[in-house]
Formats: C-alpha cells, structure tokens, sequence
C-alpha cells in the first residue's frame, strides 16, 4: 500500500510525527532467495522450542510476535533450502526488530545469510545494490548514483558526464575506495567529464557496500573526506546477464565448481565485461564536430577455497579508454535579459586522448573455524599501472557579438557589435605513467563476551600494516598562443609571445609505510542501553618528504532502550592525513615540490538517526539521519577546478574550515521499493597564507578585505533524491526519478585567482532523469507462459529512459575570451540536453 501524498510531504519536510503502535514485540523483515535475489513465499518463522509460527506473504513479508525482555531464536525453514536461524538478543517491550534471511538451496555449499536491523558500526551507511541496477544513469558508473543515496555527497562541476563526487567539502582526491580490501586507483589527467571512461566498480558483480563521509575508524587508510567499501559477490551456481543501450553494453557471468576432493574445495568465478560509448550524449553539446570516444572495461574475480580455514582470492582489471575529437564549429549566446552576447567559433585540428590501466591483486585469508577465540589474518598484494596520454593540437577561430534582444527591432538577435576576433591555438602533448605496489596486512580477534552485575560486554581488536611503492614518469609539453584582432598575446611590439608553455619532466619513486590499531569496545544493558566505542590510531612515514604522523580517531555509537522507536546516537572525532600523491605535488608551470607536507583535517561529527514506521498498519519501515560535522584543515594544498580537472598550487599554502549538517530519509514509501531523499547545508572557506583576500561588490568603487574565501567545492545547498514506484496492480511496471539540485559552485579568473579568489559562481544546477522499466519475462512465469519467446532467459526488462527531462542547461566550465585590451569574457560550457535512451537488460 503506498503512503499518502501527505505522509509523504510531512516526512521531506521533516516535522513528520512521532508515532506509536501501543506494546506489541515483535520481529518482522523478509525472507529472499540470496542466489538471485526473489522473495520467498510461504517460508515458515518461528520461534526455537515454539509452535507459534508464521508464513512470509507473496511479497516475502513476515510478522511474528515474542516475548519482550528475554533471549531467544528465530528459525527460518522452506521445502527445497537450508534452514536459517539468528538469535535475538532481548528485545525490550514495545520495539521491533528487523531481520532479514538469504536463504540458499539444499545443494548449495553457501552459508545462509542472515541480515539484522542493530546499531550501526562505526557510522557506515550499508546498502544492497539490487535495486540500483535499473536506475537511469548517463556515466554508466556506479559512483554516479551516491548523491542520491549517500550522506553529504554532490556530483562537483562535472555534473551527469562524471562520476566523479565530492563529500563533505573535500575533492574527488579526498575519497577512498576499496573493493574486497584492495585499494582503487584512477586516472590522472582527464581534463573534462566527457574524457572520463569506466570507473573500476561494476555493478553487476557487487554484493554490498557501505560508505562513510567522515569520521571513519583507523582501519582505513589515509584520506580526508570518505570511504567507499564494494564487496564483490561469492557465487555458488551459474548465473549471467546482458545490458544493451545507446551508451554501450555489458555483460557478467558468475559460477561455482569442484576443485579438489573435500566438499568445500570449491573456485568461484565473477567475470563482468563492459562497453560505453557517450557519443549520443555528446551530439547534444554546442560545441559542434566529430566524437568518437570508446571505453572498456574487463574485470574478474576468483576465490578458491583450499582449505576450511584458508581462502584465496584474485582480481584483475584492464580498463583502456580513447576520446577523439574534431570539433568544427560552436555558437554559444550568453549574458542577461537587457545584455546579450554571442561566441561564434571555427575549430581546426583534433585531440585524442588514451587512458590505459591496469590493476591485479591477489589475497590469502586464514579464518579458522575451530578458534577458542574467532580471529581473522588476512594477507593481499596488488599493483596498479596507468599509461596516459594526452593529444591536443586544436586551432579555434572566435568572434565575440553583442546581439540585438530587442523583439521589436528589425535586428533581433542579429550582431549589432564586435567586441572581438582571435585565434586560440592550444598544443598538447602529456604523457603519464605511475606504478604504484602495495602489500597489506589485517588481522582481528573477537574476545569473549564476559557478564557483569548490569549487562553484558564484548571486545574486537583489529590492526594492519601496509607498505606501498610508487613509482611516476611525467612528461608535460603544452603551450597556449592567443591571438586578438591580429595581435599576439601578450602583446610585444618587439617580438612574438606564446600565452602560455610549460614544459617538463619529472621521476619520482617512493615508499609510504602505514599501520593502525584498532579496538572495539560493545556494552548491552537490556531495557537501558547498547553502547558501541571504537578507537584507533593510524601512524604512517613517506620517504620522499621525511614525513611522520600519528592519528588517533575515536568513534562512539550510543542506542538508549526501552523506548518505541529505535534511536542511535553517533560522535566521532580524530586525525585524517592525506599525505600527497603526484598531482598534489605538481605545480601549474609543472615543477614538482618534493617538501609537501600531507594536508590535515580534524573531523567532529555527531550524527542521530531514527528508525520508525508509517502507515495503516505501522509495517513501513524508514530510518532517518541527521549528522552535523566540523573539519579543521591546515597544511592545505590550494586547488582550482576546471571542469574535472583539479590543478594543484604545489605547496601547502592554505587552512580552512568546513561546517555543514546533512539529513537523510529512506525507506519504503512505496512496499517493496526503496527510496532516498538527502538534504546537505554546508559551508567550505580557505585562507591562503600570506594573501590578504578582497571582494568586489557590484556597484562599489573599491573592493573589500575578508578573512577567507570560499573553496572551489563550498556548495551552499545541494538536495538529491531517488525515487520509485509501480503501478498499483502491477510491480512488473516501474518508474525510476533521480533528481539532483544544489546551489552554483564557486570560480575565478584564470591568473587573477589569488588574491579576489572564488568571486564568481556558476548557475545552479538542477537536473531530473526519468526511467520507465517494464518485466518482460520472469521464470516463475513458466507454468503460465511456457512457450514465452524470452523463456531461455531467468528475467528480462526494458527500460526507457529520459535523461534531463526538463531541458536544463547546466554550467560544466567557461571559456575565457581575451581582447586585445586585455578584458576577459567568460563563456560558459554547458553539459548535455535532453535524451532518450532505450535500454535491454537479461538476466540468465
């Protein structure tokens, strides 16, 4: 049943109620076939030494009422799966537990799994992937969905063409990824979202994830903004599916089979194949000509159990992207209501860019099952190599107009003024090669639980080491020559001046060394309270700076019982080094400073969420968060963003401070389809040291000093949303909204960014993408349809998509026109306009 329009505007408005549903105990939740990811009617719950039983429905649903205030055991069975069980651990009166069960067939050697509504573990924001694989996406990553699903994260100046995301204030640089505890790399030279090819996360091999925009424990490394942890998914039977669109395709298999005599001596096998092309996206650019990009992506990743105790485990990754260009002609008009202008441009030449990486890694993790105390040793090696290079020798032939606005006239939008004529000539010939090795070490142990006179405790020792080579080879030749009514720039009676060259190169190899502690600390009064504290020290040395750190972080995570709606409370606090890689190091003439220092942030985040339920029946579950930080940052590398390139100062030159809130409602406002709303207010300042900033307001004669500017990330408001539906007596019909909103991001003049630093800002942005996805088969219709067209397959969608339903034009960059006087005009970039796209999605 959906929820009323008016629940449903009560709750993004957040004045939504607080609710009650009298005192009754109970645990509900769903129960799924965890191989392909279908509910599981008529699977039998109850509880252990009971005949107080109940059936999940036909959408996999269940109720069943307990005993508050005593411990007991919850079992799942169903005729042709293993069965299931978890024990609760004394539900106080009047509150509901959550628990979902995987269920696996009788023939499977998978362990069930058995997921729990508790408190939360060190901040981090869990989700389930299987409902994302239909969202309407542009980028084809699957980064470039976690604004709307994800806490304080905005999709930066590269808007739909990136997946590319800012968190918290921080840049793109800031974020850590890791898929199955192996670090994730990316290119470094990509200039502009339509450059950027397939990030490493595929979506048809992850199992789970979990993020964090700050504040995160010691066990991860060393950034100053978020984590992205990706499992991938451990496969027991065959499995398959196909993707076919107008931006590219994709396919994945997965697998199981015997390797050896014991029964558990399995290999399993993901392997996800991908293709995207954003061409048709691209024609929709003002910036007329030929595009001709091509990205793929092979990935694969194999467990193998030798032993009950010890699993190995490999991935490899090739990934090779190409964009070629040929622009011919561009008309951009621009200005305001009563002041219009118009750039009109010739282009010779072309650009070709190729990015190629490589990633391998191989783990050992050693979990013995037999252990007085459970322990894990967890040992990986990985490498990963980029070869990049940049090709751009692009003349551009300009006239800049004012034209005429006035309806009435016989001129109307005609060229009633030359402001000025040029040529643009950029010359680019980049090449990047970085290595970077690494080995890691995790371990963990669990100590027993022990009682005391009021409740009961446990502890987890966690600890790593790590220790990383980088080695780099940079070639940088670029050169820019203006030219303005006949004039080259700068201007020389004598002799003839490029704008701009920069030519150089360098070799670096290094070594960084790091290693954290860690320990968890849970304590449990029943009816009173479930405490969760975790601290942690990081420590780390980079032999190229001579740099030595020690960050201690501490996260707490307090549940108070009793109550009707389960409530956590979060704080967390600590050190967050990022010691530099390449580009932090290099500045924009390309000299690269050895003596930079990491960039350093103290984080404080307290954080509430709330977990309640809605409707008729008060079946419909929601969790809402609210988390205001802080982040003191000094030692910072100053930044300008061009598009989605990042160019670094080359010193630590700055401090700064971030403040923000952010809040997030999700849940089921419609059954059995998840949905997100996300709100963040935040507000990024920097001080350059040794400058003293000023601002010119319009209509003053004089300009005036301030303390700090913004940051090229300090995105006043940004509001996203994800949303789906089907139609009432029909899921097999969807729809899928994503929107995005947020305020304009700041910028400056090129060259003349230091002092009147972030002045200027873009409009803002606003984009809203639509899809429609209809079920054209599912196996569980045999009985009914046996001789269906598509009956070889498992399940079959389509999908129609409308990217930019409303036909905004979002600002990406500016092109910046100079007159022989020196005056500069700024032109904006807009990013893509309305498409359609009709996508074909098979499952096997």
């Amino acid at each position: 049943m959906k929820l009323p329009t008016g629940w449903i505007m009560t709750l993004v408005l957040g004045i939504c109620p607080l609710l009650g549903w009298g005192q009754i105990t109970e645990v509900y939740g769903l129960v799924r076939d965890q191989l392909s990811g279908d509910v599981v009617e008529f699977a039998t719950i109850y509880r252990e030494g009971t005949t107080n039983a109940v059936e999940s429905d036909a959408d996999g649903r269940f109720r069943l009422n307990v005993d508050p205030n005593t411990e007991l055991v919850i079992l799942c069975s169903r005729l042709g799966y293993k069965p299931a069980n978890y024990k609760v651990q004394s539900l106080n009166t009047g509150n509901r537990q959550r628990v979902d069960f995987y269920l696996v067939p009788e023939d499977s050697d998978l362990e069930v799994l058995v997921q729990a509504s508790r408190i939360e573990e060190r901040g981090m924001i869990r989700e389930d992937v299987e409902n994302l694989k239909l969202l309407p996406t542009t980028s084809g990553n699957f980064e470039s969905i976690l604004p709307s699903i994800a806490l304080g994260v905005s999709s930066g100046s590269g808007g739909e063409l990136t997946s590319q995301y800012n968190v918290r204030g921080g840049n793109y640089d800031e974020n850590l990824v890791y898929i199955n505890d192996f670090e994730i790399y990316r290119p470094q030279l990509i200039r502009a979202g339509q450059q950027e090819g397939l990030s490493f996360p595929n979506i048809d091999l992850i199992r789970d994830l979990s993020f964090s925009s700050g504040g995160f424990g010691a066990n991860y490394g060393d950034k100053m903004s978020s984590v992205l942890d990706i499992t991938y998914k451990r496969p027991d039977s065959l499995r398959a599916s196909v993707s076919a669109s107008a931006l590219g395709a994709s396919g994945h298999v997965e697998g199981s089979f015997q390797l050896g005599k014991k029964p558990y001596q399995k290999l399993r096998y993901l392997a996800g194949a991908r293709y995207k092309t954003n061409q048709y996206l691209l024609s929709t650019l003002e910036v007329e000509g030929e595009y001709l990009p091509r990205f793929t992506d092979f990935q694969a990743f194999v467990t193998y159990d030798l032993h009950r105790d010890w699993q190995l485990a490999f991935m490899a990754n090739i990934n090779d992207s190409r964009y070629q260009y040929q622009p011919t002609s561009r008309s951009t008009a621009f200005g305001f209501v009563t002041y219009a202008l118009r750039l009109f441009s010739t282009f010779e030449g072309q650009e070709d860019d190729r990015f190629s990486t490589r990633m391998g890694g191989f783990s050992a993790t050693y979990l013995p099952a037999k252990a007085s105390h459970p322990f894990f040793l967890k040992f990986l090696a990985s490498t990963f190599t980029s070869k990049e290079v940049e090709g751009i020798d692009i003349i551009g032939n300009y006239r800049l107009s004012e034209i005429d606005i006035n309806p009435g006239s016989e001129n109307f939008e005609r060229e009633i003024s030359v402001l000025g004529t040029g040529v643009q000539h950029q010359y680019v010939r980049n090449r990047l090669d970085f290595q970077v090795s690494q080995l890691d070490h995790h371990g963990g142990i669990e100590w027993p639980a022990w009682m005391s006179l009021n409740g009961h405790s446990g502890h987890f020792l966690e600890w790593g080491a790590n220790v990383k080579h980088e080695w780099i080879l940079d070639h940088l030749n670029e050169w820019e020559r203006l030219d303005s009514a006949g004039y080259s720039l700068q201007y020389d009676p004598d002799r003839v001046l490029i704008n701009s060259v920069i030519k150089s190169r360098n070799e670096l190899q290094s070594f960084k060394f790091s290693g954290y502690a860690q320990h968890q600390w849970a304590y449990k009064v029943p009816d009173v309270i479930d405490l969760q504290v975790t601290t942690g020290l990081r420590a780390g040395y980079w032999t190229l700076n001579k740099e030595a750190y020690l960050t201690p972080r501490l996260q707490v995570l307090w549940q108070p019982l009793g109550r009707a709606h389960r409530t956590t409370w979060r704080f967390a606090t600590g050190l967050y080094y990022q010691p530099p890689f390449y580009r932090e190091l290099r500045s924009p003439e390309g000299e690269v400073n050895k003596n930079v220092q990491a960039q350093k942030s103290l984080h404080v985040v307290g954080g509430w969420t709330w977990d309640f339920f809605l409707g008729p029946k008060k079946d419909i579950p929601f969790h809402f968060t609210a988390e205001a930080y802080y982040k003191r940052l000094w030692d910072v590398v100053s930044y300008d963003v061009d598009n989605v390139r990042i160019r670094y100062a080359g010193e630590n030159n700055a401090t700064g401070s971030i403040t923000g809130i952010d809040f997030r409602i999700n849940g089921e406002f419609v059954p059995d389809a998840e949905s997100w709303i996300n709100l963040s207010i935040l507000r990024a300042r920097e001080q350059l040291n040794g400058v003293q900033h000023l601002v010119r307001d319009i209509g003053e004669p004089a300009a005036t000093p301030v303390e700090s500017v913004p940051r090229p990330t300090d995105q006043l408001v940004s509001l996203s949303m994800f949303f789906q539906d089907y139609l009432p007596k029909n899921k097999n019909i969807r729809a899928h909204v994503q929107f995005n909103v947020g305020t304009g991001l700041p910028f400056g003049i090129p060259n003349d960014n230091v002092v009147y630093r972030n002045t200027y800002r873009f409009a803002p942005y606003h984009r809203l993408d639509i899809g429609f996805s209809a079920k054209l088969w599912d196996r569980d219709w045999q009985a009914r349809k046996p001789a269906h067209l598509l009956r070889f397959s498992r399940k079959t969608w389509v999908s129609l998509e409308v990217f930019n339903l409303l036909g905004v034009r979002n600002e990406a960059s500016y092109t910046w026109i100079k007159t022989v006087y020196n005056t500069q005009y700024g032109v904006p970039n807009y990013l893509t306009s309305r498409r359609l796209n009709l996508r074909l999605r098979m499952e096997f």
